[in-house]
């Protein structure tokens, strides 16, 4: 009987040291105070009256200040986000052209209070063409090169449906076409930072195809007509927004400020770079009669 006494005892002890032991951990946050006088600078790098929305690097330094705040939550617009502890950084915008961003900043506080704030900014960003088409077209950095038709070449001049990205309806064959298409020189000229410019020599007429003569301010078939291009112009570039896939273009394409005419005219103005070499480039570019028109160029020797 003493010996069943002293078991229950003991059971008795073990089980109060055991709900002593599970007693939950207490503990303490401190006050929670919400970050307050919150507020927002953002400044697009490279903003002047000629580039209102930035040089084109993309870059915009945020400065957030609060009282009571231990870090911050940055939110980009752009759907990309980073927690920092103090509320200033610079930041890189990566999406080419010019886009409305709004950045929303969530300060934290004691206990995870927060406090939101937003600003909106227009960032341009320039878009980096590819190093194998700034040397293809100029030859590098600061260089240029002088192209002519490649008039030798089957299909130097095509057409066909948009569809598709090969002159289907038809393929000139050596020197069939007008011989003003042929005595052009287009100069591609790239600077210190890559941006490639386009002047073109056409001895003082250029060819237009009869859909697209309107397009110029002429009027007529086919043929050959007296046009002024000998202004340089700033070629845009960007990726291409066409159908094509990587099998049959370089996925690049650019865009001619005002008539759009490198060495014959269609009335289209951006054009699609298929294929390029150091010595060939094949072009693609959607006419004013809404078909496919191909031009093939060579380096003058």
């Amino acid at each position: 009987m003493k010996l069943n006494i002293k078991i229950i005892a003991l059971v008795l002890v073990t089980s109060v040291l055991g709900f002593s032991g599970c007693k939950k951990t207490q503990y303490s946050y401190g006050d929670i105070k919400n970050p307050g006088d919150l507020s927002i600078n953002a400044t697009v790098e490279g903003v002047t009256e000629a580039t209102p929305n930035g040089d084109g690097k993309g870059n915009v330094t945020i400065d957030v200040s609060s009282t009571n705040a231990i870090s911050y939550k940055f939110d980009f617009g752009d759907g990309k986000t980073q927690m920092v502890p103090s509320g200033k950084l610079t930041y890189k915008y990566n999406n080419p052209g010019t886009a409305d961003y709004t950045i929303t900043v969530n300060a934290i506080g004691a206990g995870g209070a927060t406090s939101t704030i937003s600003k909106k900014v227009t960032v341009f960003v320039a878009f980096v063409i590819p190093e194998v088409i700034v040397k293809g077209l100029t030859g590098g950095t600061s260089t240029s090169k002088v192209w002519v038709t490649d008039r030798e070449t089957v299909g130097h001049v095509g057409v066909g449906p948009t569809d598709l990205f090969w002159p289907s309806y038809y393929e000139a064959g050596p020197n069939q076409r007008a011989e003003c298409l042929y005595d052009d020189e287009i100069t591609f000229a790239a600077d210190a930072n890559n941006n490639i410019s386009m002047t073109i020599d056409n001895k003082g007429q250029s060819f237009f195809t009869e859909a697209s003569t309107a397009f110029y301010g002429k009027t007529g078939p086919d043929n050959c007509y007296d046009f002024d291009v000998a202004a340089p112009r700033n070629l845009v570039f960007m990726d291409a927004t066409s159908a094509s896939t990587t099998e049959n273009s370089t996925r690049i394409q650019f865009t001619v400020p005002g008539n759009g005419l490198i060495n014959f005219g269609t009335g289209g103005t951006t054009y699609e770079i298929l294929s390029i070499s150091d010595t060939q480039v094949h072009l693609r570019n959607i006419g004013a009669d809404g078909l496919a028109w191909y031009q093939k160029l060579k380096v003058k020797q």
